[in-house]
Order: C-alpha cells, then sequence, then structure tokens
C-alpha cells in the first residue's frame, strides 16, 4: 500500500498531511498537523481524519532546532504512523515558479537552483519551502520531490493582466504580475465545478483572507485577474504585510529616511499590515477581541481594502456572479464577511447576517443577485492531487 506527504514549509511553521493511496485515483486524508513556534520552543500537533489527537509534543528549550530537525522527527512519525504503508513521494508548496514553472515539476538540481534565483522574490515564503526540499533529500535521498507553484494558477490568464506599465524589456526579463494561493485557489475551482457547475461556469471572486490574502477573479475555473502581482506583497492589506503601495513611498524611505534596502524589505513585509498599523497584533482574531481603537481601525482598513479591490476584479470580469471566502480569515471571520458584503451591495450582494453568523456555506438572501459562498481551502489535498498526477498514476482532478 502507498502514501504520500504533502508539506507547506512557512517561516516559523510547517503544516503537513498525510494521504493513503488505496485507491491511486483518489488521495484520502489519513492526518494531518503543524509544527508551529519553530525558533522559539516548537510544538507538534497532529490529528487523525477523524479528528482524534494522535500527537502533541513541545520541544522545550529547543528554540536552536532548525526546519530540517523537525521535518526528520515528522518523518520518522509518519513512517511509524503508516505501518504497512509507504511513503512514495513527498510534495511541496512553493511559492514562486516564475515565467518557467506552470506546472508541478519533479524536484531535480536544476529545478533548484531556478527555484533558489526567485528567493527575492517571495523572501517570506522561498526560502523555507526549498529549505524544506533539500532537508528531505538528505533524510531519504531516493524520494521523489514534487514542487507544487502558488504562481501556477495564474500563468494563463490574459497576457494584459500580467503586465506592469514598465519598460518592455524589464517585462521581457520577467519582472510581470505573476499571482499567488495558486494551490488555493485551483482547490476552490475544482471544489466549484464538482459541487456547483453552473456557478462554476460564471464570474467569481475568491478571497483568499488569511495572513497572506489576496483575490482572485476567475471564469470557467480560470484565473483571469488577481491581486498580487510581481511579488506577494502587492494586492490587499496582510497580516505584516502592506500590500499595494504607491512606489513613490519606497523611494521617499529610501532617499529621505535613509533607510537601505534591507530595512525597507523588513517595513513592507514583516512591520506592516495588521500588525503595523494597529500597533498590536497580526493576528485577527485578537484584534477583534481588543477594545482600543486602533485595533478597530486596523480591521476597518483591511475590510475597506478588500472591499475596494473587490471592485476592480468585478471590472476585469465584466460583472459579477458570486464570491467564495476561504482561508483562515474568510472562513472563520463573520465581521469581516458582513463588513466586505455591506461594502458590495451596488455590485448585488444581499449578505443574510443569520447565515454568516452561522457560518455555513451560503450566506446569501435568496433574493440576492450574487451568490456568496463560504468554502474551505484544502492546498494539501490538491498538492497530493499533484503528485499523484505527477508520477502519472492519475489525472489532478
Amino acid at each position: 500500500m502507498k502514501a504520500v506527504v504533502s508539506l507547506n514549509a512557512g517561516s516559523s511553521s510547517i503544516k503537513f498531511a498525510l494521504f493513503t493511496l488505496d485507491d491511486p485515483s483518489r488521495p484520502v486524508f489519513a492526518a494531518g498537523g503543524k509544527i508551529e513556534k519553530i525558533g522559539i520552543e516548537p510544538v507538534m500537533r497532529v490529528r487523525s481524519a477523524e479528528g482524534a489527537v494522535l500527537v502533541e509534543r513541545i520541544w522545550t528549550g529547543g528554540a536552536g532546532l532548525t526546519h530540517a530537525d523537525l521535518l526528520k522527527d515528522l518523518f520518522d512519525w509518519a513512517i511509524g504512523h503508516l505501518e504497512d504503508r509507504e511513503i512514495v513521494a513527498i510534495g511541496h508548496r512553493v511559492v514562486h515558479g516564475g515565467t518557467q514553472f506552470a506546472a508541478p515539476a519533479r524536484v531535480d538540481d536544476a529545478l533548484l537552483a531556478a527555484l533558489d534565483k526567485l528567493c527575492p522574490l517571495a523572501p517570506l515564503h522561498q526560502p523555507h519551502n526549498l529549505s524544506a526540499i533539500r532537508a528531505i533529500q538528505t533524510l531519504s535521498p531516493g524520494l521523489p520531490q514534487i514542487a507544487c507553484f502558488d504562481t501556477a494558477f495564474h500563468h494563463d490568464k490574459p497576457e494584459i493582466a500580467s503586465r506592469l506599465a514598465l519598460p518592455r524589456a524589464l517585462h521581457d526579463q520577467g519582472i510581470r504580475r505573476y499571482g499567488f494561493h495558486g494551490l488555493s485557489y485551483e482547490y476552490i475551482a475544482a471544489e466549484l465545478a464538482r459541487t456547483e457547475p453552473d456557478l462554476a461556469a460564471g464570474r467569481i471572486v475568491a478571497a483568499h483572507l488569511g495572513n497572506g490574502a489576496s483575490l482572485c477573479a476567475m471564469k470557467d475555473g480560470r484565473s483571469v485577474d488577481t491581486t498580487m502581482g510581481f511579488t506577494a506583497l502587492d494586492g490587499l492589506m496582510m497580516g505584516t504585510r502592506c500590500g499595494a503601495l504607491d512606489p513613490g513611498v519606497v523611494l521617499y524611505l529610501q532617499a529621505e529616511l535613509n533607510m537601505s534596502a534591507a530595512e525597507v524589505e523588513d517595513l513592507l513585509y514583516r512591520k506592516s499590515g495588521l500588525l503595523g498599523v494597529s500597533g498590536i497584533s497580526s493576528d485577527m482574531r485578537q484584534l477583534s477581541a481588543d477594545m482600543r481603537p486602533a485595533a478597530a481601525e486596523a480591521i476597518e482598513l483591511f475590510v475597506w481594502r478588500a472591499a475596494r479591490e473587490f471592485g476592480a476584479m468585478a471590472a476585469s470580469l465584466g460583472g459579477l456572479d458570486a464570491i467564495v471566502f476561504t482561508a483562515g480569515i474568510g472562513e472563520n471571520h463573520a465581521g469581516v464577511r458582513r463588513g466586505i458584503c455591506e461594502r458590495l451591495e451596488w455590485l448585488g450582494v444581499r449578505i443574510d447576517d443569520e447565515a454568516n453568523l452561522a457560518g455555513i456555506r451560503r450566506i446569501t438572501r435568496a433574493e440576492s443577485p450574487v451568490t456568496v459562498l463560504v468554502i474551505p481551502t484544502d492546498e494539501e489535498q490538491m498538492i497530493a492531487r499533484h503528485i499523484v498526477a505527477t508520477l502519472g498514476d492519475a489525472p489532478t482532478a
């Protein structure tokens, strides 16, 4: 019997999921969880498909443990948990695939070298994605690894949506709008095609709202436009990222405030967004429970910026048939959903307050011209499907 593992390595966490392949065409989730607080005091929690806690471990005094150290413990656990099943491949979320990679790819030295060059375009994510791949190479040199790119879903969006208003030579060198959160949007598109085929063929804006946040305009299940661009810094306000910013601000920070490029990068990626505006936290849950005016202002700006960008996505689609909220904030924060939807009444959104508070799938009133759905995303499932397809055992959808 076979199994595959999906990995999503971040700066201070590693999300993982184990899928069995008793039916080679359909990966079945068996267990998953997260290692958090890497660099502080790592904690690993693993749950079964039924929700039972399988492992809860804290590495007291483990601030010095690296991603590679912790992946070894995770790998050892997975092998022990599988009993008579064999891990035949591991798939990784890789945030940036550049212009070259439009589909999942099997990892080799040439691929890693190409992806290393893209690290400056995704400094919060790409180095950790690649570090996890290299750690697995050391732990199990012969095990196939599949890189699944967050940019791939947007690769064939209209050419006009990929251009920046810069000299053509720079575009030809790869300075263009890519788009991210593609694994999440790909899963949402597939789920809509499975459960709401008539709606899936229409004009949809999917909102991946979490610590990282973006919107994607989709038609017939394909990306038409998205809020993130050259890097995952663009677009919506996020947990610690500023989102879309007048480039003159960067020039001013460097020329007038004498900030270095590294200091500007740190400011825009790690000290802005919800954290920067509130001065309290990047966590929407904590801000929602905080009574200070700065917390409320940060949430209001997050909602306002998102609603503003919904208008742009609707323009790219030529109208709007449905909205899908997903990811941590999108799936769980009724207040944010309501705030955005109330600002979109002009587009035909009529939210049902009771349904929204209950967190059910459809949260608009029956007479609403625009349907609003809440659909949990599953990037790990999408990675598992890509592993199987890349190994040649089954289609991805």
